[in-house]
């Protein structure tokens, strides 16, 4: 199965849901070679992106979810991203998050070749918590990252 993104699906040919896609790492989860940079950036500057206006995207599997996550956090698993890509706003910075920053750079990638302003939170959700930034359930609890 291929997918796009162009502002509303992946740019580039890749199956999503599958294993090839789901350890894809950059530059692997699109085909076509690109010429993007992503901008890889500390939970700090994730957070004052988030606090100015940008959208926080989680593509970690839902019970990563479940578990804990960033109280300002939209999710979109990664394997979801193809049939969900209308929820991610074209006119905001998206700032892209997972565990630790590999699934996240590889959305981060295909958002970036599909015209969007992105960066990659490195370190991802065990880099927010070990900086002491706000991990919460859906409750409002606090949440842990697994």
């Amino acid at each position: 199965m291929g997918f796009e993104i162009r502002r509303a699906g992946f740019l580039g040919e890749g199956r999503v849901g599958t294993g090839l896609w789901r350890s894809a790492e950059y530059g692997k989860c699109v085909s076509e070679p690109t010429h993007h940079v992503i901008e890889d950036i500390g939970p700090d500057e994730a957070a004052n992106l988030v606090n100015a206006g940008a959208f926080l995207l989680d593509v970690r599997e839902n019970e990563e979810w479940v578990a804990g996550h960033a109280p300002q956090a939209t999710h979109v698993p990664m394997g979801e991203i193809q049939d969900r890509a209308s929820e991610i706003p074209v006119d905001r910075t998206i700032v892209c998050m997972c565990r630790v920053g590999g699934r996240s750079g590889a959305v981060a990638k295909a958002l970036v070749a599909g015209g969007y302003d992105v960066r990659n939170v490195d370190g991802g959700m065990l880099a927010w918590a070990a900086t002491g930034l706000p991990v919460v359930t859906d409750a409002g609890t606090p949440g842990e990252v697994v």
